[in-house]
């Protein structure tokens, strides 16, 4: 197990070197390919590239009134006085979910005898000439490799939620 010190590293030794040219779809499932790069401890010039896939769910509004039927399946009389409260609220507490599903089955891996910085460019190349938009590069940690693809996970909702949004306002959804 990794102690907290561990995930701040991994956190901050994540980097995105090549976004995937696209946000979470509004309105279906995205499949982002990614290619996560990290160099081998104690090893010159020895790099390992997965190559795998991350699936996005279609995102979905929870509104208040959704998340009251959640909390009514099996308490009682207190809790519709909870759940009035929260329909009452109306706008303000609405918020995005999106889920992912991560399968490890789709995950290969490769040590390369190189230094970092060719491989990167490498890849870069290999997904110019085979034009994927929805690829991208990650450079992490070895042995967080997970927490740095979770870290990218995170942004990447963070940044397609406002195109999200602003789609479900102009449908006039939201």
């Amino acid at each position: 197990m990794f102690s907290e010190d561990d995930f701040h590293y991994a956190l901050e030794n994540t980097r995105v070197i090549r976004p995937p040219a696209q946000a979470i779809q509004t309105f279906g499932t995205t499949s982002f390919r990614f290619m996560l790069v990290t160099e081998l401890m104690d090893e010159i010039d020895r790099v390992r590239v997965r190559d795998g896939r991350i699936h996005a769910e279609r995102p979905s509004i929870v509104t208040p009134q959704h998340y009251s039927r959640l909390l009514l399946d099996g308490f009682g009389e207190e809790a519709r006085g909870f759940a009035d409260w929260l329909e009452g609220r109306g706008r303000e507490l609405r918020f995005l979910r999106y889920g992912f599903q991560f399968r490890k089955t789709d995950i290969s891996e490769e040590i390369v005898h190189a230094p970092k910085a060719d491989v990167i460019g490498r890849l870069g190349e290999l997904l110019d000439a085979r034009d994927e938009p929805m690829s991208t590069i990650i450079e992490g940690v070895d042995d967080a490799w997970e927490v740095c693809l979770m870290k990218f996970t995170v942004d990447l909702i963070q940044r397609s939620a406002g195109e999200n949004v602003e789609e479900w306002k102009r449908r006039g959804l939201l």
